[in-house]
């Protein structure tokens, strides 16, 4: 992880002067609406603002068509939030992509997370075409070459200012084959990743293999790795989590904690029934970070409470994690 790129430029990113200056980073995510409704980002960015380093904007989240993750990325630099656009393979070729880095650029952002995207079947397009003319490990190689050496895919030269991005990008630690998600990391690693955000993370005893294997292979010392957490909302959404997302680890103790959350309020009292699983999905939440803190290479968190961001403020405050810093 050198001071600045290989040309000499640094991203400009806030998010970068925090991992570097050795504070524990926090992020956070805004899912943006299903409409054209500036005021949308503009309301979420009140529930975020000070709480977190920099603010993952997705890009039509479980392929369902949202607002781009550019435009919102832009709201949220005009509320004084630094955003993390997203940009996935699925919808975009390779001139498009490049064609879009650099107006994301031209208007302020500054860190770009590289993702595949999921698929358009799982969304409100099923029948829509993907594209994938590149992978997300393609997609980060592509991107540092427009940073580090000035030039786009092809090899062309890039005319003035090159988009000096923060290049992030995704692991699933829990992914099959367990023992084969270090290696895909040391993946984007040697495509040049700057930083990692994980997918959710709840079992931490595995996640703790998962990055012994990471320091092993060194990797820990080459990248910048956040944790990925969330707060579940209520016990049934847990078990859906344990049972049915593929590449997800919920253990039992997940799925006890919230059942037990109500034990003596009545069922016809709905709202301290749903007040009470919403607090300890959020006490778990806070147990969960400062467990994870104490695993050698992680450096920070990325807070998944994508339509509940009201959460992130009990989280951040629970975890001792405020004030957040301001790096020179």
């Amino acid at each position: 992880m050198s001071e600045a790129s290989s040309n000499g430029y640094k991203s400009g990113s806030r998010l970068e002067r925090v991992l570097r200056a050795g504070h524990f980073a926090v992020t956070g995510e805004l899912g943006p609406p299903q409409g054209a409704e500036a005021n949308v980002i503009r309301e979420k960015a009140k529930l975020l603002k000070g709480l977190v380093d920099a603010v993952n904007i997705t890009d039509n989240q479980t392929a369902i068509v949202r607002m781009s993750s550019i435009g919102a990325g832009t709201l949220l630099v005009q509320e004084g939030l630094e955003p993390i656009i997203q940009m996935t393979c699925r919808d975009r070729n390779r001139l498009a992509i490049q064609s879009d880095l650099l107006g994301a650029y031209a208007l302020g952002m500054r860190n770009l997370l590289c993702l595949t995207g999921d698929h358009q079947s799982f969304g409100n397009h099923p029948t829509a075409k993907n594209v994938h003319d590149i992978d997300s490990i393609q997609l980060v190689k592509m991107v540092v070459d427009m940073r580090d050496k000035a030039c786009f895919q092809c090899g062309d030269e890039i005319k003035e200012t090159p988009p000096r991005f923060f290049v992030g990008a995704a692991a699933n630690p829990f992914g099959d084959p367990f023992e084969f998600r270090p290696y895909r990391l040391a993946k984007k690693v040697k495509a040049g990743a700057d930083f990692i955000q994980t997918q959710l993370i709840y079992n931490v005893e595995r996640f703790a293999k998962f990055m012994e294997k990471v320091r092993e292979l060194g990797l820990h010392q080459q990248v910048y790795i956040l944790a990925g957490v969330g707060p579940v909302k209520s016990p049934g959404m847990a078990r859906y989590m344990r049972d049915q997302v593929a590449g997800l680890d919920v253990p039992d103790e997940i799925v006890d904690r919230m059942t037990r959350a109500t034990d003596g309020i009545d069922e016809s009292d709905k709202k301290g029934r749903r007040d009470a699983w919403r607090n300890e999905g959020i006490q778990i939440t806070i147990d969960l970070i400062q467990q994870i803190r104490e695993i050698e290479g992680v450096v920070g968190v990325h807070i998944m409470a994508i339509e509940w961001e009201e959460a992130i403020r009990p989280i951040v405050e629970g975890a001792g994690l405020l004030p957040r810093p301001e790096p020179a």
